[in-house]
């Protein structure tokens, strides 16, 4: 029975739990508990964290693009989509800026990125940046 001004529910004397019911559900719910942390445990590597499994070139300051560390080449952005049903990874933009139609899809995804990794000073991340000509 609910009570209409504190909003609780009403019980009688007579549906107290004893000790020993209390301590069972209380050893219940500390199992169910273990149980769902020891799932989310057992779960396998999320997407981005296979990066370093082969996809991406080493930086190499004489190479030019792909080759240079400057992201993956279309044969890993493949191999990465096959591994990971469902992804929407692209390669690059490397067509230089003069090239592109200003406000398309790649000029907006090359912009995008060049705002976004204005930051990245390390061999890999200029490398990238000079890929996508920012």
């Amino acid at each position: 029975m609910n009570d209409p001004i504190t909003s609780r529910v009403l019980r009688s004397p007579l549906d107290k739990k004893t000790k020993a019911e209390r301590q069972a559900a209380r050893a219940e719910r500390k199992e169910a508990r273990q149980t769902r942390r020891a799932e989310r445990k057992s779960k396998p590597p999320a997407p981005s964290k296979k990066k370093s499994l082969g996809y991406y070139n080493e930086a190499k300051p004489t190479g030019t693009g792909a080759a240079a560390g400057g992201g993956m080449s279309q044969k890993g952005v493949s191999k990465y989509r096959r591994d990971n049903p469902g992804s929407k990874l692209k390669t690059a933009v490397t067509t230089p800026p003069s090239e592109l139609k200003p406000g398309s899809k790649a000029a907006k995804r090359r912009k995008s990125f060049c705002a976004r990794s204005k930051s990245w000073t390390s061999e890999r991340g200029r490398a990238a940046r000079r890929r996508w000509n920012c």
